[in-house]
């Protein structure tokens, strides 16, 4: 397979998802951890403050506790995605469409989940760190946005891959 970009203005490049060569995926995370810096103890200081947040915020607060019971254990899993988001550790095998799509969220929601995400990137990354995430974020905000609209019969187009603002 030929290598395909990663985000369109990243730098980093990739082989398809399917790709399962271990030594491969290790040179790949090597090179991403060494353009921006990010490493696991670094996911978990994003996720952890992040998701402290969100718990406390009034919108998006109780949509998550009515639904998490066990943080710790939900922790363990947002990180693994992450890492296979950020590094493409390949540590997360969940399905999280099917986890949000019977959610009780809409745009609003999606908006303050990436006003949150985005400025704790800020505040903790370095700046090549916290452009990939907020890129990968603002995706997944599209990916899950968009499936849950369609779920509903409704059709939505990407909204949040062409935020100007902090990029």
């Amino acid at each position: 397979m030929e290598p395909t970009k990663a985000s369109a203005d990243d730098g980093l490049t990739v082989r398809a998802a399917d790709d399962d060569d271990p030594r491969r995926r290790a040179k790949i995370t090597a090179e991403i951890m060494r353009q921006t810096g990010i490493d696991e103890p670094m996911i978990e200081r994003l996720v952890r403050t992040f998701y402290g947040r969100v718990r406390l915020d009034p919108m998006l607060g109780p949509v998550f506790a009515e639904r998490v019971t066990d943080w710790n254990d939900h922790m363990a899993r947002l990180c693994a995605f992450w890492s296979s988001v950020a590094l493409l550790s390949g540590r997360y095998h969940g399905q999280p469409m099917q986890k949000h799509v019977r959610l009780p969220v809409d745009g609003a929601h999606f908006d303050r989940w990436l006003d949150l995400f985005e400025a704790t990137a800020w505040e903790i990354c370095p700046p090549a760190a916290a452009e990939l995430f907020v890129d990968r974020a603002r995706r997944i905000a599209d990916s899950l946005e968009m499936g849950i609209a369609t779920t509903h019969g409704r059709l939505h187009k990407p909204r949040h891959v062409t935020r100007a603002d902090r990029l």
